[in-house]
């Protein structure tokens, strides 16, 4: 993941951020860069109305202008973003102004004490997503609000499913998480993520408005309405 640029006196999440900090964010936060070009079996694929299974989108609303967020549920500064962003986000879909795109990708697996939470984690999106995608933007939601931190476990499978419960999911979600259902088919989109302009791999969050890839650190200042609302209405 990366954080943006300072443009202010505080930085898009509101941390004041210096030189070195940056660079201890990108080092410790999780940056992980794919050397791997080769997309591996997608496995079973997530059989929903909501889910492409071309490119792993998630569609949240039927808005005609489109915002894309790759997001791993390990990343505190997806977390961040969806703190700062979520709110303007969902009031677009509600508008029916966008149709939001969440693509539940895996980049930090080394940082879970060889759990594999953040594959285990987006597997459950889609997992909530075939049994009903409504219930997504909640179950989404709620792994921020329990969201481990880095270098931990992570949540178990059970803590999934229960979550998802909890977001309106029936009981077969469980043996969907617990099974790892939709697993490779995390792999195989995770290297489908695009890479910000002037980056050499994929990082987390990564942002598209009208299939337009922003930058963290030049496109994001912490102001969804310019970030977000004035590009989809340009």
């Amino acid at each position: 993941m990366m954080m943006a640029a300072v443009r202010k006196s505080t930085n898009w999440f509101a941390i004041g951020v210096t030189a070195a900090a940056v660079v201890v964010v990108l080092i410790v936060g999780g940056v992980v860069w794919f050397a791997n070009s080769q997309v591996g079996s997608p496995g079973t694929l997530p059989q929903s109305s909501a889910v492409n299974t071309e490119t792993g989108a998630i569609a949240v609303g039927t808005g005609p202008k489109t915002v894309d967020t790759y997001i791993d549920f390990m990343c505190p500064i997806c977390n961040q973003f969806e703190q700062s962003y979520g709110p303007t986000l969902d009031q677009l879909v509600a508008d029916d102004q966008i149709t939001l795109n969440i693509h539940p990708i895996s980049i930090l697996d080394r940082a879970s004490q060889g759990t594999q939470y953040s594959t285990r984690a987006a597997s459950a999106a889609y997992c909530v997503a075939v049994d009903d995608p409504a219930n997504v933007p909640a179950f989404v939601k709620a792994l921020y609000a329990q969201q481990p931190s880095e270098n931990t476990a992570g949540l178990d499978d059970a803590t999934l499913a229960s979550i998802a419960s909890s977001a309106g999911a029936s009981d077969a979600v469980t043996s969907c998480i617990t099974d790892g259902t939709y697993e490779k088919f995390v792999t195989a989109m995770t290297q489908k993520t695009p890479v910000q302009p002037g980056q050499s791999g994929i990082a987390t969050p990564t942002i598209a408005v009208e299939g337009t890839v922003l930058s963290n650190q030049n496109d994001l200042t912490g102001d969804p309405q310019k970030d977000i609302v004035a590009r989809i209405n340009d």
